[in-house]
């Protein structure tokens, strides 16, 4: 996932994007806790895409409260 291809996105889509990737990040936290977790290098990934689209959600509200 892309920091531009985010930014493309209304917040609505921003907010599903973020509890989408939440339930993933939960199911692997599980996953691992169980030692089923096959791709261990997801649960990084999954937590730098959260934080993308937690900035690119602020930088928009920081936009409109600008405005």
């Amino acid at each position: 996932m892309d920091a531009t291809e985010l930014r493309g996105k209304t917040p609505d889509e921003l907010r599903t994007q973020l509890t989408q990737l939440k339930k993933e990040a939960f199911n692997l936290r599980f996953q691992q806790a169980t030692n089923q977790l096959e791709n261990t290098a997801r649960m990084r990934a999954v937590r730098r895409d959260t934080a993308r689209v937690m900035t690119i959600l602020n930088e928009k509200a920081k936009g409109e409260a600008d405005a």
